[in-house]
């Protein structure tokens, strides 16, 4: 006899718990999302973290899955190299993967609203909002939610509540306050952001090649940008927060036009309000988080942000949380109901790759704002991608690993990546490399240390 479906409450109809409630309503859960900001789609602003998202195949696989990738493609720009800007304003393209790999630029507010959409044409999902979730008693299975616009307080019963509720989510501090030994670490960088904008050209023409993520590598900071389909660009510059060279030290118009003069010069002409924009838009932090565990029972999940928040520099925040719903809707079928199993794998499966992608997001910051200007690491990436494309069940270069391959799991991919720099450290250390390194020799010392 089939098993009775269950009753679901989401905390959070962001990306990951919007595109959750998809999955689970496929499967015939009936499901109420509860979310503390007001409906998007009726809304004139979006306040979000960010404008932009890098879109690529672990989220394109969760997007396929539930039938939307087509309509995504539609408001996505798929960008096919990095184009780095020297402080001279020299141009240099660097693919990101082959045979016309890209990552895609999209809208996370577009992406939203299309997710939403089709959680609400499913009749057995419900969406609320104005509803922030105060607190959840694991043990009675309920869900505290009170309306941010009349102060009505709901306990909302379920078998299962999901918390998707974000970086600084409530249900993680209830899991954290009513835990006895709760691991918990939250940590900032010592790095910034502050969005800016570079307008579309005539007619909605791009003022910069279309089909690229620009970055601008200065060392310890970095400004990059993700085109739009409007024909304009979302920048964002990422920068340390305090002292002597950082955000809180521009604190006068002059002062920041001397900084942008001297190491965004190539880009001045192309937003020339730049400075207006600098003073008009907030500074917003970066934080990872990690945490354990996620579960209660057979019951409640942390997902997503409120599971793993991670820092946007591998571009796979929203990835890995569509990623999540993924694995679980796996589970599902593979488990059917049993709900005291789907849980603890679920757990069991994601953490470990949660805490190696945070790590990964975190050191490709220094790759994106200095080595990609570096000519040894360009000549290092040079070496792997003629070896990678001679010996393909070998060696996958380690963003490829992370950004085109989702059947390698993120846990993989960063022990892979660390087996295989200490390789190229060795490489990269041979006399002369720089005239040999397409050689025979050199082949055969990465084939010997495999």
């Amino acid at each position: 006899m089939e098993a009775k479906k269950k009753d679901v409450v989401i905390a959070g109809s962001g990306l990951v718990g919007s595109l959750l409630s998809i999955f689970l309503a496929k499967k015939g859960y009936k499901v109420k999302v509860f979310e503390r900001r007001p409906d998007l789609r009726s809304t004139n602003s979006y306040q979000g973290r960010s404008i932009n998202l890098a879109l690529s195949d672990r989220g394109w696989r969760a997007l396929k899955k539930i039938g939307i990738d087509q309509d995504i493609k539609k408001i996505a720009i798929p960008m096919y190299a990095r184009m780095i800007h020297d402080v001279k304003g020299n141009l240099v393209a660097q693919p990101y993967g082959k045979n016309d790999q890209a990552i895609y630029s999209v809208s996370r507010l577009g992406i939203n609203v299309a997710l939403l959409e089709l959680a609400d044409k499913m009749p057995n999902v419900e969406l609320l909002f104005d509803e922030r979730c105060e607190s959840i008693d694991f043990e009675k299975k309920e869900a505290n939610f009170v309306n941010a616009i009349t102060d009505r307080r709901t306990k909302e019963n379920a078998s299962l509540i999901f918390s998707a509720d974000g970086a600084f989510s409530a249900g993680r501090l209830s899991k954290q306050l009513s835990s006895d030994r709760f691991e918990y670490q939250q940590f900032y960088i010592n790095c910034a952001y502050k969005e800016l904008a570079i307008p579309a050209g005539e007619n909605g023409s791009f003022l910069m090649e279309k089909n690229a993520l620009h970055i601008w590598p200065r060392g310890a900071f970095m400004m990059i940008a993700l085109p739009n389909p409007d024909g304009s660009f979302t920048c964002t510059l990422f920068f340390p927060a305090s002292g002597d060279f950082s955000f809180e030290e521009l604190d006068t118009r002059e002062k920041t036009k001397i900084f942008f003069e001297k190491y965004f010069n190539d880009a001045l002409p192309l937003m020339p309000d730049y400075l207006d924009q600098f003073e008009r838009n907030p500074v917003s932090s970066l934080v990872t988080v990690k945490c354990f565990p996620w579960i209660y029972k057979d019951s409640f999940s942390l997902i997503g942000d409120a599971a793993h928040a991670i820092v946007p520099f591998f571009g796979q925040g929203m990835n890995c949380g569509f990623e999540d719903c993924v694995v679980l809707d796996e589970l599902i079928e593979e488990y059917q109901e049993k709900w005291d199993v789907i849980l603890p794998e679920f757990e069991k499966l994601r953490k470990p790759d949660a805490d190696a992608i945070a790590d990964l997001a975190i050191n490709n910051f220094n790759e994106m704002s200095d080595k990609t200007g570096d000519p040894k690491f360009l000549l290092q990436k040079k070496i792997e991608a003629k070896f990678s494309d001679k010996y393909p069940d070998k060696w996958i270069p380690a963003y490829s690993m992370v950004t085109f391959s989702p059947h390698i799991r993120y846990s993989e991919a960063l022990a892979n990546g660390k087996r295989q720099q200490g390789i190229m450290d060795e490489i990269m250390n041979t006399e002369n490399i720089e005239n040999i390194w397409d050689s025979e020799q050199i082949e055969e010392m990465i084939l010997e240390r495999i």
